[in-house]
């Protein structure tokens, strides 16, 4: 079982170790982890990915709001949130494979950003679920590169 943690901490040097220390010292695993800023340059988000059963995920939270430096923590699933994430990837192309790669970017909207004559680099933004299926889908490309921001959510807006 997934679960996302939406957690406003002070912005100031030492919280993310001391956040991710928490999860170090109790052996909880964190499958996703991004931090920005936000509208308020003294407050950062800190939107964590975390699995485990109903125990652990609730003993997360409780460890969470113990922190001095955690304004507040908002939990949620996957079904209750809009999620994205961000995934660059350099990929070898030759002039068999290069129409196919150029395709499958545009079945799932992602988009070539840049290109030398055997590299090109491609940019996607999307679900975590569909950057995995693309993933999938250049199983047969050499891929030399990739980088990933991990998965940023927010609940779903209300009525």
């Amino acid at each position: 079982m997934k679960r996302i943690y939406s957690v406003l901490v002070e912005n100031r040097a030492g919280v993310l170790s001391k956040v991710s220390g928490l999860f170090w010292r109790r052996c909880f695993n964190i499958d996703s982890l991004a931090v920005g800023e936000t509208e308020d340059p003294r407050v950062s988000n800190m939107i964590i990915v975390s699995s485990g059963d109903g125990r652990v995920l609730e003993q997360i939270e409780k460890q969470l709001n113990k922190k001095i430096d955690v304004i507040k923590v908002k939990t949620f699933d996957e079904n209750e949130s809009v999620s994205r994430e961000l995934m660059l990837l350099k990929v070898r192309y030759s002039r068999e494979n290069r129409k196919d790669i150029i395709e499958n970017c545009e079945l799932m909207d992602a988009k070539v950003i840049d290109v030398s004559g055997t590299m090109m680099t491609i940019q996607i933004c999307d679900t975590p679920e569909r950057v995995r299926s693309f993933l999938k889908m250049l199983q047969g490309v050499r891929i030399v590169e990739i980088t990933r921001t991990g998965t940023l959510a927010m609940t779903k807006c209300g009525d």
